[in-house]
C-alpha cells in the first residue's frame, strides 16, 4: 500500500489560469511498504493546477521517489488516486484558487466606477453650465444638489 508521507511545496508560481507547485527533494515522500521512499527531481519536479477548473493539468508527468538505490516513478494519474495526495495537495493551493484570482476583476470595477463616477460629475457640470445659460433656476438648483 502505498501513502503520501509529506508533500510540501519548494515553492509555488501562480499565474492568471495556472498554479504550479514546485517539489524539491525530501519536500515530498511517499510511505511504500512501509518505507519511506523521497522524491527526486529526474524527471518532473512540479505539479500544474487549472486555476478555473481546480484540475491537474499534468497527469501524464512522471515522479521519481528513491530509497538508498532503489527507484520507483509514479505518474501523476496514479497519486492522485492516493486520498492522502489530494488532500495535501488541496490544503497547499486552496489560498491560490479562482477567488484569489478576482481580486484584480474587483480593482478593476472599482477603478470602472470611479471613471463612470467622474464622467457622471462633469456631465451634471456641463447641465449647470447650460442651465445658467438658460437661465432655468428650478433646473439649476435641482442639479446643484446631484454634486
Amino acid at each position: 500500500m502505498v501513502t503520501v508521507k509529506m508533500l510540501k511545496p519548494y515553492y509555488i508560481k501562480t499565474d492568471a489560469y495556472k498554479i504550479r507547485v514546485i517539489l524539491a527533494y525530501q519536500y515530498f515522500s511517499i510511505l511504500m511498504n512501509k518505507e519511506v521512499y523521497h522524491f527526486v527531481p529526474l524527471e518532473n519536479n512540479e505539479i500544474v493546477i487549472d486555476r478555473k477548473t481546480k484540475r491537474i493539468v499534468n497527469i501524464d508527468d512522471r515522479f521519481a521517489f528513491q530509497k538508498g538505490k532503489d527507484l520507483i516513478y509514479f505518474k501523476i494519474s496514479e497519486l492522485i488516486a492516493l486520498p492522502d495526495f489530494l488532500i495535501q495537495l488541496y490544503f497547499i493551493v486552496e489560498s491560490y484558487d479562482a477567488r484569489v484570482q478576482q481580486s484584480p476583476k474587483v480593482k478593476q470595477s472599482q477603478e470602472t466606477e470611479l471613471i463612470i463616477e467622474e464622467l457622471e460629475r462633469m456631465n451634471v457640470k456641463k447641465l449647470i453650465d447650460k442651465a445658467l445659460d438658460e437661465r432655468n433656476q428650478e433646473l439649476f438648483n435641482y442639479l446643484v444638489e446631484l454634486l
